[in-house]
């Protein structure tokens, strides 16, 4: 079954869209835009019929750019300065034409990373991409279409590119641009007068240039995990599901964990147990926190157009995980992220403030775990959801990755918001098997081992 690419173009800002004021023309990165992976991410969004036609929304796209033109601009380096820049040239955006003489239901369902699945969404690897959003529009002989996106990550983070998505989808309705977009990346991070490096920030955030990466879980380790294929499950879990398993960790406690604390240390104790880790080895749980969230003095604005994520790095040894309840596991996930606070997030910019990272040549550990880690993006809040082109919000929404060994995403398991929860987890082949009958089976032990 053949995706045939019928077209591509680029897609400039349109010159009446947006009217707000634009300065400067050279937007310099972030300390957290430069902590972000140097790569693309991206996700499929398909779409039952009526669909609106190609003209209209690359129109749409024109008129989201105006309001957005990060994503139609360049990566750089500024002279000035020396450092990494988004340069607003209005290049444009890439807009691909795609078509299949087939219905989309023959290659449902779909996993990330699977050859169908990378043929429906830009390919920047073949092409040495310049631009920083990809589009491609692939329409289905059964009149459904997906809109699948590549948006660089150096220039902001899921809200980021959600916000720039649904503002495509609200001028192709002809509606305003709700939130309105907030460029500014110098007032919310300025370092505090004196600095104040209140935390750890080494083997943290960043790490020396020559410290081992393993680039999460691909260390060059002599066990069956290297020559073995890494396979993503899909799990749905119902909302009754859900409410049996925060009943249950939240027994008798004074302060119920959250829905994502419970399902989390339920994945990660799951994960733990089926990769048979010895009792004393060490397991971390990396955790992206939001600091749209977190951040008080000032606080940054939902509609921020960059980065604003930090981790938090919950850990235990195989045996604290497996022989408590998972009210234990709960608590140590919610501590360590409730550490993540402004004052953490500041810290972090008055360390990076403080010429310490260009002075010990250290670099961003955003790619940096071992093999027995898991790395957790929870997606469930970001509205990814409510995109809409005028013909009805989305049947499927879906991130695009290549599989690695810990890597979870937690997002909604259908647009309906009946309270039920996707959990993508990939782990290597020769794992996965034990590690999807626990998933189910361990909700009556949770007050054990299982």
């Amino acid at each position: 079954m053949e995706i045939v690419i019928e077209s591509s173009k680029t897609v400039k800002p349109a010159d009446n869209g947006g009217g707000h004021v634009w300065a400067p023309d050279v937007v310099l990165l972030t300390a957290f835009d430069e902590l972000q992976h140097d790569e693309y991410m991206s996700s499929i969004h398909a779409f039952h019929p009526p669909a609106p036609s190609n003209t209209i929304l690359e129109a749409g796209l024109a008129t989201a750019l105006a309001e957005h033109r990060e994503w139609a601009g360049r990566l750089g380096v500024d002279d000035s300065t020396g450092r990494r820049a988004i340069f607003l040239n209005d290049t444009g955006a890439r807009f691909i034409e795609a078509k299949a003489e087939f219905p989309l239901a023959t290659i449902m369902p779909l996993l990330p990373g699977t050859p169908v699945v990378q043929r429906l969404h830009p390919s920047w690897d073949n092409n040495g991409a310049e631009e920083l959003m990809l589009v491609q529009v692939t329409r289905f002989s059964c009149g459904s279409f997906v809109v699948g996106h590549a948006m660089h990550h150096s220039v902001g983070d899921g809200i980021a590119m959600v916000h720039c998505l649904l503002a495509w989808g609200q001028a192709t309705r002809g509606i305003a641009i709700e939130p309105v977009p907030v460029h500014d990346r110098n007032s919310f991070f300025d370092p505090r007068n004196p600095l104040r490096i209140e935390f750890q920030h080494r083997g943290t955030e960043f790490r020396a240039q020559d410290e081992r990466n393993n680039m999460l879980c691909g260390a060059d380790d002599d066990d069956a995990r290297n020559n073995d294929e890494v396979v993503t499950h899909k799990v749905s879990f119902s909302k009754e599901f859900i409410l049996d398993l925060k009943s249950r960790v939240c027994e008798g406690m004074p302060r119920p964990y959250t829905m994502v604390q419970c399902l989390v240390a339920h994945l990660w104790r799951c994960v733990t147990k089926a990769r048979g880790l010895p009792s004393g080895v060490a397991t971390t749980l990396h955790i992206a926190v939001n600091g749209r969230a977190r951040m008080r003095q000032p606080q940054v604005p939902q509609g921020y157009t960059g980065n604003v994520l930090l981790w938090a790095h919950p850990t235990a040894t195989a045996r604290e995980l497996l022989a408590g309840p998972l009210g234990h596991v709960s608590e140590l996930i919610r501590r360590e992220v409730a550490r993540i606070d402004d004052s953490y997030f500041r810290s972090f910019i008055d360390f990076v403030s403080s010429g310490a990272v260009k002075q010990e040549g250290l670099v961003s550990m955003a790619d940096t775990a071992e093999c027995q880690d898991c790395a957790v993006y929870c997606i469930q809040r970001i509205p990814f959801y409510e995109l809409d082109f005028g013909g009805g919000q989305q049947f499927l929404y879906m991130p695009n990755y290549h599989p690695v060994d810990g890597l979870i995403y937690i997002l909604p398991s259908s647009p309906l918001g009946d309270g039920s929860v996707e959990a993508q987890v990939s782990l290597p082949s020769h794992v996965m098997d034990a590690f999807k009958d626990l998933l189910h089976m361990a909700v009556p032990y949770i007050q054990s081992n299982i």
